[in-house]
């Protein structure tokens, strides 16, 4: 559907997920916003020098939202849907680390017909809640390249007005296909039973992710070649906590390119810390991501 006579795009990552309209509240006044892996991660790693493309739905009214992303020169495949998917987040405390959610809408399944004839060395699937992407997108995108996946969109459920964490029925079957595997803490448990962080990835691993990234409140621990690296975030203050996932995701895969796990793990704390300081994706740049390296050694 998307090809033509010219050779096919290339690009470093491919990401395929909803792009959210969320409302956020936070000590009761509520906020629009954009959200989504697409949007949190696509717009860091555009930032960080890289080749970007996504893959999403949404309604048509919402399609001027994907400006911002175009403007940031990431390429853009948009699928019209019914409904754009969002989320209402409420946040309880002052660090944002506690939150309700609830879902505002949902954009609909990915076919297989909707991935473009694209060429990159990473694909990127994250959804924002299951339903999105099902177990044979998953298979033929690992046949096209190195699949990087947030378990995210495969363990929250929605339920009438509820999202709930329920574990990924097909997680043996999906993870076997995954390269490098995203999750936090609370998700981890609901995969495995462990609270211990530590030995959950250790037994995710041996599902098949060659590489982990497990955020939580204090940093990102990864797993990696049974090694395990570990970096902190460090914001001066924290007022954009929406989209700390997407984003150190994004940069770790994004400095895995030309660096090692433990480098890359570092990397991606120090882009996410920045990122929390400010509402919103990540604007800065690679220079000011070295500037914070350098200050917190």
């Amino acid at each position: 559907m998307f090809s033509s006579g010219h050779q096919a795009h290339q690009v470093d990552i491919v990401m395929i997920g909803h792009f959210a309209r969320d409302l956020l509240v936070v000590g009761g006044q509520g906020t629009v916003s954009s959200g989504g892996a697409v949007y949190y991660g696509g717009i860091a790693l555009a930032r960080l020098g890289h080749r970007v493309a996504v893959v999403t739905r949404l309604a048509a009214e919402d399609f001027g939202r994907l400006d911002e992303l175009r403007e940031e020169g990431i390429l853009v495949f948009a699928q019209p849907a019914e409904q754009t998917s969002g989320i209402e987040n409420v946040y309880f405390t002052a660090d944002m680390d506690r939150r309700l959610c609830k879902p505002l809408g949902f954009a609909g399944p990915f076919r297989r017909e909707d991935i473009p004839d694209i060429e990159a060395k990473v694909f990127l699937v994250g959804p924002i809640m299951a339903g999105e992407v099902d177990l044979p997108l998953v298979e033929a995108l690992a046949q096209r390249g190195r699949l990087a996946l947030d378990v995210q969109g495969f363990v929250r459920v929605r339920r009438g007005d509820d999202l709930v964490f329920e574990d990924w029925p097909e997680k043996e079957e999906g993870l076997a296909c995954v390269d490098v595997l995203k999750l936090d803490s609370a998700e981890a448990e609901v995969l495995t039973g462990q609270a211990d962080m530590h030995r959950a990835v250790e037994e995710l691993a041996a599902l098949g992710p060659q590489e982990i990234v497990l955020t939580h409140a204090g940093g990102v621990l990864v797993y990696a070649g049974d090694r395990a690296y570990e970096a902190p975030f460090r914001p001066r203050q924290i007022a954009g906590r929406t989209g700390r996932g997407d984003t150190c995701f994004a940069a770790y895969l994004g400095r895995r390119l030309s660096a090692p796990p433990q480098e890359a793990c570092r990397f991606a704390a120090a882009v996410t810390s920045l990122k929390m300081e400010k509402p919103g994706p990540f604007k800065g740049s690679r220079q000011e991501v070295e500037q914070y390296l350098a200050a917190y050694p």
